[in-house]
């Protein structure tokens, strides 16, 4: 197995970039609350994954303990996220965004 700086730094740039690019797309056109959940864990784990290969190039182990602690909030969020969409479920019967103003008053 290679080690991390084998690999050129471009290839993470883009192959993060097409991930993130991936989340967004994700978001912006799904309406499903799970699969925009998912987008969100994409975006964050290509952020992630940019953090580690930047701190293995410069020798630094701060951005991989950064991760460790943006990965302990994004399963903070996954919880909190699917708890709501299992609360949002039992409401209306239906995961779809739009049909949420429903819970207007």
């Amino acid at each position: 197995m290679a080690p991390i700086s084998s690999i050129p730094i471009q290839y993470y740039l883009v192959f993060c970039s097409v991930l993130f690019s991936i989340g967004v797309v994700g978001v912006l056109i799904k309406r499903n609350a799970l699969v925009i959940l998912m987008s969100i864990e994409l975006m964050i784990n290509s952020i992630n994954l940019l953090l580690a290969a930047f701190s293995a190039y410069s020798n630094d182990p701060a951005g991989q303990i950064f991760v460790f602690f943006i990965m302990v909030v994004a399963a903070a969020e996954v919880a909190i996220g699917l708890a709501i969409v299992v609360l949002i479920y039992r409401t209306t019967h239906s995961i779809d965004i739009n049909v949420l103003n429903k819970l207007k008053w």
